[in-house]
Formats: C-alpha cells, structure tokens, sequence
C-alpha cells in the first residue's frame, strides 16, 4: 500500500494541508482508473471453476457470499465492535499529540456522541487529526492482512475443498477491515447508509477500469441532498458487488486449487486481497473526511 502522506505530529492540519493530501488523493483515484489489460482475462477462471466445482460447494460458496446482502440490511453476522477501534484512537492520538493539547479529546462534530461507553466518541473521533486516523487504519490493515495470509495457507492445503470456505471467509474478513476503517474515520459502519458505503468501497478495489469510474462518480455524490434518496436503489444491486468480488479472484484462486501449492498461493492472494481492499478502504473514507472538514472551515458549510 501507498502511504505517502505527510509525516506530523497529532495536531490539527491546516487548510494548506487537507488541499494537498486531497490533492494526493484524486491523483491515486486517476491511477486507479488505467487498469492493466489482463485484468480482464483473470476473471476467465472462475468460469472453468464453476464447471469443475461440485454444486454442494457451490451452495456454500452462494450461502456465504448472500451474507453481503444480509450486512447491507442489519450489519449480520459481520458488524464489529466499535469500542476497541476508538480506545486505539484515543491511545495513539495521546501519543502523536505533543503537550496538553494533544492529550486532550476534541470536541464532538455534531450533537450526538456516537460512543459505545466512556472514553473517546464517534462524534469526537471524526474531529480527530488525520495522522491519528491514518495511522490506526494502517494497524489494523497490516493486523488484517497477516489474519488473511495465516488464512490463506490453512485454506490452501486441501485446493478445491477448502477454497469453498476460503472465498466466503476472506469476503468477511474484507467487510470487517473496511467496518474498522470507516470507525478509523469517525463513520459509524451500524448506519445503513455507511454499510453502503463499505459496499461500494468492496466494489471498487475488485472492479475493473470502467466499474472503477463508476463506483467514484457514484461516491462523489454520496453525501450529497440526494444521495438517502438513491441508497435503497443501490443496495437492490449488490448481487453485482458479489459477482465482481467473487470473479476478481481469478487466477489468483486458480492456482490454490492444487493441493498443498495451494498454501503458498492461498497466503500471497489472501494478503493482496486484504491489502487491496483496505487501500481502497483508506483512501475513499480518508478523501470524505477531507472534503468534510474542508466544508467545516468555508462559511456556511458551502462548497
């Protein structure tokens, strides 16, 4: 993952500051867009693997993959724990700040506190400075990314078998570390309108060049007057954010279907995975913060 942003301590950035990060980030999103050419013969495989693969194993293939649709609605089996992911706010905004000030809590950004108990709130977390978001979000994606890899090699021992168990796992594994990112950046993943967002974000890190485009115009209007309007009607498509995930495994799962080689191949791609899906994770929730407090400072809240 890429993480050349500025190195500060864990004040406040100024308005210079959040431009130029903002600025990083939109060249990151064009990069996103020029994809390679094989991207799209990688996704031939999973054609041959649906033939090859017994229908029991496909049921469960379809079982655990249906959970997106039940994590759009009420969060499922895959809705985290907000409380750690803020006492690591809390922590590392404690040891990045220099003198009282760093020490102390901001102020919470709207009326409600969004907590899950004492200590820092949701509310209070998206007034944290970004050193402190982005640092905790890069933690937990390398915490992540190793659970994937560990994963991957179990799964990886027994090919075609386990790797019915491998897909649906690290699908989870990819909606918790997004989860842990939107609270990283003081949105709350129990919102349906976020659990969207984490969606979106799932879609864009496996789509190819043109589903990559559309999933940013999309998010660039996600906070707008109309976007609750438009939430509903996109949740009906996440059957498609399903496919596209699944079929991005490409070669990638291709390779872990042979036995005992699977537990290498099964290691590197589950890493990649995670790690690809936390960076898109990153960097969409860090650009709306950005643009959020921008908006802050301009009089009125205009654009």
């Amino acid at each position: 993952m890429n993480n050349q942003f500025w190195e500060v301590s864990g004040q406040m950035e100024t308005k210079d500051q959040l431009e130029q990060e903002l600025r990083r980030i939109e060249k990151w999103e064009k990069d996103q867009k020029s994809a390679w050419f094989w991207e799209k013969w990688s996704r031939l495989p999973f054609m041959l693997l649906d033939r090859l693969t017994p229908k029991v194993i496909q049921d469960k293939l379809a079982e655990g993959l249906g959970e997106v649709g039940r994590f759009l609605q009420t969060g499922g089996q895959y809705l985290v724990q907000r409380k750690s992911i803020l006492k690591r706010l809390e922590r590392t905004h404690s040891l990045l700040g220099s003198g009282p000030e760093g020490s102390r809590a901001p102020e919470p950004a709207d009326g409600h506190d969004g907590g899950d108990g004492a200590g820092l709130t949701l509310a209070e977390a998206a007034n944290l400075p970004l050193a402190v978001m982005d640092s905790v979000a890069d933690e937990l994606t390398a915490s992540r990314a190793k659970l994937a890899a560990a994963q991957g090699a179990t799964t990886g021992i027994g090919g075609v078998l386990t790797l019915a168990i491998d897909i649906p796992a690290v699908l989870g594994l990819s909606l918790k570390v997004l989860q842990e990112i939107a609270v990283c950046y003081g949105y709350d993943p129990r919102d349906e309108k976020e659990r969207l967002f984490i969606v979106k974000c799932l879609q864009f890190a496996s789509a190819d060049i043109v589903g990559k485009k559309a999933v940013l115009d999309e998010l660039g209007q996600f906070d707008g007057e109309h976007a609750p309007a438009q939430v509903m009607s996109q949740i009906q498509g996440w059957r498609e954010v399903v496919q596209t995930y699944r079929d991005s495994f490409g070669w990638k799962k291709l390779f872990q279907l042979v036995p005992i080689a699977g537990i290498f191949f099964g290691s590197i791609s589950n890493k990649g995975t995670i790690e690809d899906v936390a960076e898109a994770g990153k960097m969409l929730y860090r650009k709306r913060r950005i643009v959020t407090k921008l908006r802050s400072e301009r009089p009125d809240g205009e654009a």
